[in-house]
């Protein structure tokens, strides 16, 4: 049964909310129940930005994730600190290893340190960090099928941004690899 309740976090322009939207899409498209809360700072670029996602086979009661996420995916240290002690005992953190150079403490989580800055400056484009971590989390979770978030990704960028869609199917790929070698 999938009950997948993940907490995307980091600060603005990363494309946290890109991420969340990304992957209620696809649930949606999967026919599945998905739900999509976001929160922002008082900033827009810059500012702390975070929501939570839902995923499930069955009815979603309540949009909002207390302290029983599945899985944490983090792409800022203030991030970190603020929403890794919400992830239940089992539970996934995913951690953007770039900007963060704290491990996680915890040892009732298994933790990936995606470097997702870096993957997306070696592929020229430092805006797809976020498509990284995706591919990543797609990868370990499997909560949806890799070709669902594209799909997503591939509609809202749409006809005047769809030269855009190589280089994140890229990142996507890259991520899912850079998983895969923690595995």
């Amino acid at each position: 049964m999938l009950n997948e309740r993940i907490i995307l976090a980091g600060f603005g322009g990363q494309g946290i909310m890109l991420m969340g939207q990304l992957l209620t899409q696809a649930g949606m498209n999967e026919e599945k129940e998905v739900s999509w809360l976001p929160s922002y700072g008082p900033e827009m670029r810059g500012g702390t930005a975070n929501c939570d996602v839902m995923i499930s086979d069955k009815p979603i009661a309540s949009p909002i994730i207390s302290a029983d996420a599945t899985c944490a995916i983090v792409m800022n240290l203030p991030s970190m600190v603020k929403f890794v002690p919400e992830v239940e005992p089992g539970g996934v953190v995913l951690v953007n290893s770039s900007l963060i150079e704290e491990t996680v403490e915890r040892t009732d989580v298994k933790v990936y340190y995606i470097p997702c800055n870096d993957i997306a400056n070696d592929l020229g484009n430092m805006k797809i960090a976020n498509m990284v971590m995706l591919g990543a989390y797609i990868e370990i979770r499997r909560s949806l099928d890799p070709e669902s978030v594209l799909q997503a990704l591939e509609s809202k960028l749409g006809m005047t941004k769809a030269s855009l869609m190589d280089i994140n199917r890229q990142a996507f790929a890259k991520g899912a690899e850079a998983a895969k070698l923690q595995m």
